[in-house]
């Protein structure tokens, strides 16, 4: 897998984190301030390939795969989202030893986002990209993306998921994944493209992935159901927050980014036209600059 990481000038590691935690390190200055990159759900260090290269120059860009994701094995570990977190937490503490810019896509957002409550000394700032926030009640919902998560949620999940692999071919299901989550697939490099085709044709013989997806999956969606208890977590945060949204997000509604520009005035809100869910991979000259103002 060495050859798809080279092409984004990222080094591949691995951290010990109660077994192996494959991340890339995409470089910056040694005295930098580290910038911790969280994927969402079923994505991997490659869903910040074109983002990190364009905030070495100022920060130690890292972006570890999260467990049962990416090159990051499930072994015995479960994936849930607790878990993750936990990961995200230890990999702070001793990769990058010291408080981190965090940057969380989708449920990357989310874990991100949780990391930054419970434990505020690790997070100087948090940047959340479509974020996989609680559905705001009478929000329009993708159909397509409300069956998928629903099929998840059943006890057939697993077989479905099978079935869904089995029945398309890794390009085929990146396409998939881009037609869904891009208002325009056709700005996702071929480069990037074919980088992910090896990297899920390589997950293919690794067991217990689509149990890891599942549990992830299936945490994410009791967490953000009990709204609530999600609005209230997301108030805990003390550090800075930039929230970047899609407006045209069909996973996440633009209606939660707004709301939660309503409930949480102290966060920096921008909602892009014309972009989806991966606004760093349709955008990534737009997410940057974005950041980079921000901090200032």
């Amino acid at each position: 897998m060495t050859s798809s990481l080279a092409r984004w000038g990222g080094t591949g590691r691995y951290a010990d984190i109660d077994g192996p935690v494959h991340y890339v390190d995409f470089g910056g200055p040694a005295d930098g301030v580290p910038m911790v990159m969280v994927h969402g759900l079923g994505g991997s260090h490659l869903d910040f390939s074109l983002l990190a290269p364009r905030m070495t120059g100022r920060f130690r860009v890292l972006a570890p795969d999260l467990l049962g994701h990416g090159l990051t094995a499930p072994d015995h570990r479960t994936s849930t989202i607790a878990a993750n977190t936990d990961l995200i937490d230890r990999f702070i503490r001793t990769v990058a030893d010291r408080p981190v810019v965090l940057v969380g896509n989708s449920m990357g957002g989310l874990i991100a986002a949780r990391q930054a409550a419970r434990h505020p000394e690790t997070v100087a700032r948090l940047v959340l990209i479509d974020p996989a926030l609680p559905l705001v009640p009478r929000s329009r919902l993708d159909v397509a993306a409300a069956m998928i998560f629903g099929r998840l949620a059943l006890p057939l999940g697993r077989p479905i998921l099978a079935f869904r692999r089995r029945n398309r071919t890794a390009r085929q299901q990146v396409r998939e994944a881009y037609d869904r989550c891009c208002v325009d697939p056709s700005r996702v490099p071929e480069s990037l493209i074919v980088a992910l085709v090896e990297l899920i044709e390589h997950r293919e013989s690794l067991p217990g992935i689509d149990d890891a997806f599942l549990a992830s999956a299936r945490t994410l969606l009791d967490i953000n159901n009990a709204r609530r208890a999600a609005w209230a977590a997301l108030g805990d945060i003390v550090a800075p927050v930039l929230l970047i949204h899609g407006e045209q997000d069909r996973l996440v509604s633009v209606a939660s980014a707004r709301e939660a520009a309503r409930r949480l005035p102290q966060w920096t809100v921008d909602v892009l036209p014309g972009l989806g869910h991966l606004p760093q991979i349709e955008a990534p000259d737009r997410v940057a600059s974005r950041i980079h103002n921000w901090v200032g």
